[in-house]
């Protein structure tokens, strides 16, 4: 997949024995307001990594409101195919270029004859989303990529993005991989809340993509940053209660690999009217004007304060 040195080494943990804790947040760069909660989160709790959304129009404002934080928190591309404008309208979009693609279409796309014309599409979408975003990161500062609802691991998406790497040459220490342990909940299921059965389908499927994503590129994927992922199994209830209660035996086990822990949350909530009328997606209506995006941002702040645990 291209030169070795266009991609990080494996994040190993520090000399003390504690494993790097990625406290990340999604959404970033969607709307101004939104964006500032984020960053209020970096200014108040343990925030210390986001995802941009790069086809956003406020993107420009956003990365001026982030040019002081990009010292102290990681930058991670979000590449999005559900929500808002593409920079290439067609497949992916109605007539208006508003992404009009759901997850399952793309998967059943995956493995039909029109898949060709499907990943090109997608390729030429993820290129300009790199792009977009790159001007804005400092010199040399390699790529972290993940993706809106997760659609980065599609297995016509992932190969898309690795074509994309491959071609452009790009140099890349992260992709996320949300691969998730069953049996991590299932031993800490008394001190969990606010449970969702629909998260355990969606991480099975997702363990199932990561299966099929890693054995393909596992010589690249090896070389870059490795996690310990905490964030679908109670996507959207990322609580302090929650995190607190998973957060001791994940760092064990990163510990143990030789890992990072990456812990995301959504504490960008939509409330603005105006903005919540340029949603695009249904879904991501009722995720980001939830409540429980202002609960998730607490869950920041009382992990700094319970520093011990953080």
């Amino acid at each position: 997949m291209g030169n070795r040195e266009n991609f990080g080494s494996l994040t190993k943990s520090s000399a003390s024995g504690t494993p790097e804790v990625e406290y990340h947040a999604d959404d970033y760069g969607l709307f101004p307001a939104q964006s500032r909660r984020i960053l209020d989160c970096s200014d108040h709790g343990v925030l210390n990594a986001i995802s941009i959304m790069a086809n956003s129009p406020y993107l420009p404002e956003c990365m001026e409101m982030l040019r002081s934080y990009q010292d102290r928190l990681k930058i991670t591309l979000h590449l999005n195919f559900m929500e808002g404008r593409a920079f290439f309208p067609g497949l992916l979009t109605n007539a208006e270029g508003v992404f009009q693609i759901s997850f399952g279409t793309l998967l059943l796309h995956s493995f039909l004859p029109d898949r060709g014309k499907y990943r090109a599409a997608l390729r030429d979408e993820i290129r300009a989303q790199i792009f977009a975003l790159l001007p804005y990161l400092e010199e040399k500062r390699p790529l972290r990529i993940d993706g809106h609802a997760h659609y980065h691991m599609l297995p016509m998406v992932f190969d898309a993005l690795m074509d994309v790497i491959q071609e452009e040459q790009l140099p890349v220490s992260y992709i996320r991989i949300p691969r998730e342990s069953i049996g991590l909940y299932l031993r800490h299921r008394r001190e969990l809340e606010g449970f969702q059965p629909i998260n355990l389908v969606k991480v099975l499927i997702l363990n199932l993509l990561a299966r099929r994503n890693c054995r393909k590129y596992k010589a690249s994927l090896k070389q870059l940053e490795q996690r310990v992922f905490l964030g679908v199994m109670f996507s959207g209830r990322m609580s302090f209660q929650n995190v607190s209660a998973l957060l001791p035996e994940a760092k064990a086990l990163a510990l143990k690999k030789g890992w990072g822990v990456e812990v995301l949350a959504h504490p960008g909530g939509v409330y603005e009217e105006a903005d919540v009328t340029e949603l695009t997606h249904g879904d991501d209506v009722k995720f980001l004007t939830s409540e429980f995006r202002q609960t998730e941002s607490e869950m920041f702040s009382k992990l700094l304060k319970m520093g011990t645990i953080a």
